[in-house]
């Protein structure tokens, strides 16, 4: 299959904009309206889902993805390919740095069917990671691949990439990093480097991309960090404005609201306390990314490999959520807890929260009043 590839590097923010996209690599989700000739069918909206970072391997002990694999399969063929949704994979699919890809392929070939069923419709789109790069030199290799997915709607231009490209390390070496992890600290045991566990070098990640965003008036939505981020706000970020709103309403809150409210920010502060201790993020504790306002141009859908469920980001054509899949008893304390609107999802008793959404008009809007600086 031939491969849709720009090479990478430093000026990978400067080139992505002139990348060559054409049927491939671009994912149009707005409605076709009816044409009075009939030339044109109608067509709806286009339903869209953003998942990264399963890091499939053998399905051996070290594999990541062995906790989440059976419900991820299982809710991506009952729910999401019969529903017509369009999936994008974006990168870390595989993780051929550790496993190869025949040995892969073996262990996954259940979730491989599922693939296929959107490949089949022309609903697959997939962008390569870090761990998954060097499947462009793979001549049998099924699916297309991108170094970005344009997804046009009728706001902003939404850019889906891996994230990894605004690291120097990544871009330079590479092939380096691929031969050194597969065949000598695998072998030995010797855990690599994990970029989710360290807070310098996501927000080093996150930070570049948000300027991009910024500078260029769209929206991206990157993986890599393994950390969700819903409009440019992760979960630290998102419990101080929780936090906030209720101090707002509790002054004029009366009887049983009153002491609801006091016990929910009770179990926010808890919950910022262990962030806070967890991240030890110093400086970062202030406003994101320098801005007291800041720019809504900026999503990760997290990962699938959590021990805890599964992250996504769902598209439809107007309004774009950040959502958690868990098994019955696996779910986050906070989300236990938290008032979020679950959804039993079909074919096996799994479940589904919308930790955060909001319509692509308001983002639009708050996007143009706000990417230029004060004066």
């Amino acid at each position: 299959m031939k491969n849709n590839f720009t090479p990478n590097g430093g000026v990978f923010f400067q080139t992505l904009l002139k990348t060559h996209f054409n049927e491939k690599n671009v994912l149009d989700m707005r409605p076709i309206p009816f044409s009075k000739d009939g030339a044109t069918p109608p067509r709806p909206a286009q339903k869209v889902l953003i998942l990264s970072d399963l890091h499939m391997g053998d399905g051996g002990y070290g594999d990541d993805l062995s906790h989440n694999g059976p419900m991820l399969t299982t809710l991506l063929r009952e729910k999401y390919l019969a529903e017509g949704w369009n999936l994008v994979l974006n990168g870390d699919v595989e993780d051929v740095q550790r496993y190869r890809l025949s040995k892969i392929k073996r262990a996954w070939k259940e979730l491989y069917g599922v693939f296929d069923g959107f490949a089949e419709k022309n609903m697959l789109y997939k962008t390569i990671g870090n761990h998954d790069g060097s499947l462009i030199f793979e001549k049998d290799y099924p699916y297309p691949l991108a170094i970005a997915i344009k997804i046009e709607t009728a706001y902003n231009p939404i850019y889906v990439y891996h994230g990894h490209q605004a690291s120097p390390v990544y871009t330079r070496f590479d092939p380096l990093l691929h031969f050194f992890i597969r065949y000598f600290l695998r072998p030995l045991g010797i855990p690599t480097m994990n970029i989710s566990r360290n807070p310098g070098k996501r927000f080093f990640i996150e930070k570049e991309a948000y300027d991009f965003s910024i500078k260029n008036g769209c929206i991206s939505i990157i993986a890599h960090t393994h950390r969700p981020l819903f409009k440019s706000l992760g979960r630290f970020e998102y419990i101080k404005y929780e936090i906030e709103t209720h101090c707002r309403n509790y002054q004029n809150a009366q009887g049983e609201e009153r002491e609801r409210i006091r016990k929910a920010v009770a179990l926010l502060r808890s919950d910022l306390k262990k962030l806070s201790a967890s991240e030890k993020r110093g400086a970062l504790r202030g406003s994101l990314y320098g801005d007291d306002l800041p720019v809504p141009c900026l999503f990760n859908s997290g990962c699938a490999i959590s021990k805890k469920g599964v992250n996504a980001i769902e598209l439809d054509g107007q309004n774009i959520a950040l959502v958690y899949w868990f098994a019955p008893g696996a779910a986050r304390a906070f989300v236990k807890r938290g008032g979020y609107k679950i959804e039993e999802l079909p074919g096996g008793g799994f479940y589904k929260a919308v930790l955060n959404k909001d319509s692509l008009a308001y983002i639009a809007s708050r996007i143009e009043l706000l990417k230029f600086p004060p004066a």
